[in-house]
């Protein structure tokens, strides 16, 4: 298999930090945690952005925010995402985040899971877009002294009627946003139908002197090169097209360099990696939640792959990282993956759904945060 050559392409720049290829891996929850990022960081170049964090959680000093603040040693760029709604508490969390190491920050405006907008969160906040211009402003001025740059994501609004994305983009981008990455579905969407490219083109237009970032349906190379040459955004965002790929970067640095696609790994090279990242889970936890959160990953690893149902419902169903390890070693290491299977879409698809809002969430005047306390406690990922 051989890529079409990409004859030129132009690395992100993103304050001192340079990113070559222009690819960003989407933070995603429970998913893009220290072990995952580890394995992405073996296959290619790309900006690998942390999942999720609660602000108010780093604030009050809550152990779970923190341990999902945490990097590794090698990590040479340290990224990750912030969620939250009022101004104060995301300036305090950058300064948080900046003071341990962080190297880039990136405000969740995307995040269409109920429990969060409900609250104001997430998708929700680019509805009013002076809140999100104050949020993204005081991240920027709490992370300007670390040198610390704040891009956003977002998607295009929250259903078909109410589009917000030009507004927002524009409100983030006079504040000092580095870049602007739009998940060209609007929050009712979900993950159903298909990624309106469109959009994102139209974005672009709209912020000639912001980078603006492309996510949505990147499920080969080939669709990256694609998704920047028909809209013109600076770089892309892959997400689930990575999720049980880590060797996806592979896929990408050799399609921006124009160089043929590395073959798809065999079944022995898929289980070896399920073993790692088992490994490596159980490192930052105890192996009895390693073994349970690993179990929802190989599904996503063995995608495409003619490995039988019952056995992966014995992989599933392992107690043990060893009971794992020897039922892994049961599977035929030699089947490949057929060309036909190579990018073959996964992950979550469901949706549309309906959105919820705060009452009065979408006033013409209103501007402030939300005034539940609990509001920047929901957690999710978008």
């Amino acid at each position: 298999m051989t890529n079409a050559p990409m004859t030129s392409h132009r690395a992100l720049r993103l304050g001192s930090i340079t990113v070559d290829p222009p690819v960003v891996l989407a933070p995603m929850a429970g998913v893009t945690n220290r072990a995952f990022r580890n394995l992405c960081r073996r296959f290619g170049g790309a900006l690998l952005v942390g999942e999720m964090v609660n602000a108010r959680g780093l604030v009050e000093g809550s152990k779970r925010s923190f341990e999902l603040a945490a990097f590794d040693a090698d990590e040479s760029t340290r990224s990750l995402q912030l969620y939250g709604t009022d101004p104060q508490t995301i300036g305090e969390a950058v300064k948080i985040v900046a003071d341990r190491g962080a190297d880039h920050v990136d405000l969740n405006f995307g995040c269409p899971v109920r429990k969060v907008t409900r609250h104001g969160g997430g998708a929700a906040v680019p509805a009013r877009p002076r809140l999100l211009a104050a949020i993204v402003a005081a991240a920027v001025k709490a992370g300007e002294p670390f040198g610390v740059p704040i891009t956003i994501k977002m998607r295009m609004g929250i259903d078909d009627e109410r589009m917000t994305f030009l507004t927002a983009g524009r409100a983030a981008a006079d504040e000092g946003a580095a870049w602007v990455a739009l998940h060209s579905r609007t929050a009712e969407q979900y993950y159903s139908g298909q990624a309106r490219w469109d959009g994102i083109a139209e974005l672009v237009a709209a912020l000639p002197h912001t980078p603006v970032l492309g996510n949505g349906d990147i499920w080969s190379a080939a669709d990256a090169l694609r998704m920047q040459a028909e809209t013109g955004c600076a770089g892309v965002v892959v997400g689930r097209g990575c999720l049980g790929r880590p060797w996806f970067f592979g896929d990408l640095q050799a399609a921006y360099a124009g160089l043929d696609r590395p073959a798809p790994p065999t079944v022995g090279q898929v289980a070896t990696l399920i073993v790692d990242h088992a490994n490596m889970l159980a490192e930052h936890q105890s192996p009895f939640h390693a073994i349970l959160a690993i179990r929802k990953h190989i599904g996503w690893y063995f995608t495409g792959y003619p490995v039988g149902g019952a056995a992966r419902r014995r992989l599933v169903e392992s107690a043990t990282i060893d009971e794992l390890i020897e039922r892994l070693a049961e599977l035929d290491g030699a089947i490949t993956l057929p060309d036909q299977e190579v990018d073959r879409p996964r992950g979550n698809s469901r949706g549309p759904h309906s959105i919820t809002l705060p009452y009065g969430w979408l006033s013409a005047d209103a501007d402030s945060p939300p005034e539940h306390e609990d509001a920047d406690m929901a957690l999710s990922g978008g």
